[in-house]
């Protein structure tokens, strides 16, 4: 299993800036690099990544994308005089041109290659490449948007061509569509393009039509493209969540072989062109969400980003992710839901202000969200480790029915004792046998419990692996990938000691090991959908993760 994340910087790319006047260009300047860089060295981020040289990009490498005719013409820049510059700009649409942008746009194409080099032979885990000009915007014929030539398209045909990969899963969080990539691939069954972007029906950059959710690829690749338009600024960060969450049922049955992001930090708050108000921490956890596909094979590539202080802390956050940090718990996410509600077919949900009562022959595992607001961690005052040293655990019980009432009735005494005017907060989860079957199964995990989870915000998950449970080692694999997203990673797993049990996948999983792909997941079957959307009915006025964008909208 390939270990560690590779950064890919080199200063050559901050040697461009525009060189007169012109206000929509400005913004994208040399010092977006540095200041994305100098974070990561102060942090000491970058000394824990692994420093892979830059190479520029070759003619073969540009063509796999672009057109002869563009490239040559971006090749006689370097000999141009100003004004030949400005005109030769005037081609294309929020572009600037300099002597050295050919030489910097070869750069930034050869460090994306670079980078799925060293993800594609494993000699790192995953990483980022931090590149300037960015390329989403960049079309077979046109630079465009900052852009000159297209990154991450150039990228995924790339990996396809010498890895023989079959599906490449592209996921652009630029504030802007990413035209450029939808028009390479939209056509294209073995690339998955998704964007989420501001839209205001057609008024903000780009202004296309083809930006907004009807436009799902064409001919073999109608399906594809996956455009989420944001009509409105004051997006609610847990919109982020939710979108991403949804779509991970669709991504994991898609099976992608590689993900790679088009990293745009640009819904960042006090950015001047996105003018959202996305916290740093949000990238975090679309990071943690990615990594459980594709075996954690994860390329995010810099794309826009024009605050130097949210573009830099959201590209920290990014990278401390990619190395395994747990993520922050997510600020300002809606609180939990104020009544109990009854079981479903599939998923039990119950939540109690005391020690739950709850031992159920047919279960595969038991999910405890603690939440404990201005409490220091649980985790590990819990049996054996103690939070200040150890993020998560694994106990072999005898017993794992008395073992989990024990984990919970220490929990909530500890919590009486150390804070007398606390009442333990507990959500928990049963999700018995089968589920119908995988597929449904990762059903109502993605679309129940992990939403839920999120909006409940715990500050200690308690997996509980019921002996016989019929989970495959993979399946369990995911479930705890997904779950460590929440509770700053704060997950103790406990697990029967028995002949199989899977032992050495979950003390992986827990080191932040990606799970293994599950391949193609069939549709779930209508009783396990038909269950799954009851329950969110009966839920979704309590849990605003539960809502469809239509309804909270």
């Amino acid at each position: 299993m390939a270990a560690g994340t590779a950064l890919i910087y080199d200063e050559e790319m901050t040697k461009y800036k525009l060189l007169w006047v012109d206000p929509a260009c400005k913004i994208e300047a040399p010092e977006r690099l540095t200041v994305s860089h100098e974070a990561l060295v102060r942090s000491g981020l970058a000394d824990r990544c692994v420093s892979i040289p830059v190479r520029e990009a070759t003619d073969e490498d540009i063509l796999l994308v672009h057109s002869e005719e563009y490239l040559e013409a971006v090749k006689k820049t370097p000999y141009m005089t100003l004004e030949d510059l400005k005109e030769f700009t005037l081609h294309y649409g929020d572009v600037y041109f300099h002597p050295n942008i050919y030489h910097c746009a070869k750069l930034a194409a050869g460090a994306t290659l670079q980078l799925v080099d060293s993800v594609m032979m494993a000699k790192v885990r995953n990483g980022m490449a931090l590149v300037r000009p960015p390329g989403h915007h960049s079309m077979r014929s046109a630079a465009n948007g900052f852009c000159v030539f297209n990154n991450v398209a150039i990228a995924a045909q790339y990996a396809k061509q010498k890895y023989g990969l079959k599906r490449v899963l592209i996921v652009d969080w630029d504030v802007h569509h990413g035209q450029g990539v939808q028009y390479c691939f939209e056509d294209d069954p073995s690339v998955l393009y998704f964007s989420w972007h501001r839209y205001e029906h057609q008024k903000f950059w780009p202004n296309l039509r083809e930006s907004d959710f009807d436009s799902v690829g064409k001919e073999k690749g109608a399906g594809f493209t996956i455009n989420v338009p944001w009509n409105d600024v004051s997006i609610h960060k847990y919109c982020s969540v939710k979108i991403i969450n949804d779509l991970l049922k669709m991504f994991k049955n898609f099976s992608p072989d590689l993900v790679l992001v088009s990293a745009g930090f640009d819904s960042a708050i006090g950015d001047p062109e996105g003018e959202m108000c996305a916290t740093p921490d949000i990238f975090a956890h679309l990071t943690h969400l990615l990594m459980n596909l594709a075996g954690g094979k994860v390329c995010a590539v810099l794309e826009g980003g024009y605050n130097l202080t949210s573009l830099a802390q959201s590209v920290c956050q990014t990278v401390q992710t990619l190395l395994g940090e747990p993520a922050p718990r997510p600020a300002n996410l809606e609180g939990p839901c104020k009544r109990s509600v009854s079981p479903s077919i599939t998923l039990y949900i119950v939540r109690c202000q005391t020690v739950p009562c709850v031992f159920m022959s047919d279960c595969s595992a038991f999910i405890f969200l603690f939440q404990c607001t201005g409490v220091p961690s649980l985790l590990m005052s819990l049996c054996l480790i103690t939070a200040s040293q150890i993020c998560s655990g694994l106990a072999l019980v005898h017993d794992v029915s008395m073992a989990m009432m024990c984990v919970v009735q220490h929990a909530a005494a500890a919590l009486s004792n150390r804070y007398s005017n606390v009442e333990p907060n507990l959500v928990v989860f049963v999700l018995p046998q089968g589920c119908g079957d995988m597929s449904g199964f990762m059903h109502a995990v993605l679309g129940l419990l992990l939403p839920l989870g999120y909006e409940y915000d715990p500050s200690l998950v308690l997996l509980v692996q019921m002996p016989d449970s019929g989970l495959s080692d993979s399946v369990w694999q995911h479930l705890i990938g997904l779950l460590q997203g929440l509770a700053q990673g704060h997950t103790l797993v406990l697990m029967q000691e028995v002949e199989g049990a899977c032992v050495r996948p979950t003390a992986s999983s827990l080191l932040g090991e990606a799970a293994p792909s599950l391949g193609q997941l069939h549709a779930p079957l209508p009783e396990d959908v038909e269950a799954i959307e009851s329950l969110r009915h009966k839920l979704k006025a309590d849990w605003k993760l539960l809502q469809t964008t239509g309804e909270f909208a």
